[in-house]
């Protein structure tokens, strides 16, 4: 039998009940397809209610309603594009308009650009930057206002095994996911004394659109799958643990942190 202290210390211990989120509101950026959608999928089954963002209205919006329809939650599909402010700052308005207030972002919206440093343009690094980087920068700012004056939020960014670990021909792709990590780690000590946490996933080689050009290929069967532990590609379903657990009550101990899910990529 459990004694009275066992009983006094399981009656503080709320369990699963930590990774649920119902009338929590989340905004996930690059939330159409991919990643984003699978995160965006997984809040949803935990009873969040979300703010699917693209650059294309159709795509967002068709994402949205299958969420809601699988869910059974307020989902709505939003344009915008990351890389403009005032894009961003329209849908902040729009999620506090519709739900009074923005729990949590989720920062999914991204491209790479593969190519040597010599072949790659400068026209073609901007552009990974301005996405990855200051796409995410960009949304961090649109929230951090809502949060603060509600005294909680959680922010989640995507960077990759790369922000960790080079790979050639990466250079502008691993840079901007670098700078996401460092971002993450500021953000995660400037916002911490106002209830806010800011942690990043990183993952590994999952089988996306933007791999699918290189699936099969010799190079990324040495170069990518060769460097994990599990020698396979991630399932989408496996990124949604990592995205509940940083968006929900759960996490209130972790900020600044990188959580990678990447088959052991970066364990070697």
């Amino acid at each position: 039998m459990i004694g009275s202290h066992g009983d006094t210390v399981l009656g503080d211990l709320p369990g699963i009940q930590l990774f649920q989120m119902p009338g929590h509101v989340a905004i996930v950026t690059g939330g159409s397809k991919g990643l984003g959608l699978a995160m965006a999928a997984g809040l949803a089954s935990a009873g969040a209610s979300v703010l699917l963002l693209s650059r294309h209205e159709d795509d967002c919006t068709a994402a949205a309603k299958a969420v809601a329809e699988k869910f059974s939650v307020d989902a709505v599909g939003f344009q915008a594009d990351v890389t403009d402010p005032d894009s961003l700052e329209r849908a902040v308005a729009f999620a506090i308009n519709r739900w009074g207030k923005i729990d949590i972002l989720l920062n999914s919206a991204g491209i790479n650009i593969r190519a040597p440093i010599d072949v790659l343009t400068h026209d073609q690094f901007d552009q990974v930057m301005k996405t990855n980087v200051y796409g995410t920068w960009n949304a961090c700012k649109a929230v951090v206002p809502s949060m603060k004056q509600a005294g909680y939020g959680r922010i989640i960014n995507m960077s990759s095994a790369l922000g960790v670990v080079g790979l050639p021909d990466r250079s502008s792709y691993a840079t901007s996911k670098g700078a996401i990590v460092q971002l993450t780690r500021t953000l995660g000590l400037e916002l911490a004394p106002h209830g806010i946490t800011c942690n990043a996933i990183c993952p590994g080689p999952f089988l996306t659109e933007i791999n699918l050009p290189i699936a099969n290929s010799e190079q990324a069967k040495q170069q990518i799958l060769g460097l994990t532990a599990l020698k396979r590609w991630g399932e989408l379903k496996e990124i949604q643990g990592a995205a509940i657990y940083l968006a929900s009550p759960a996490s209130s101990y972790t900020t600044g942190s990188l959580l990678t899910v990447d088959a052991g990529w970066t364990a070697h």
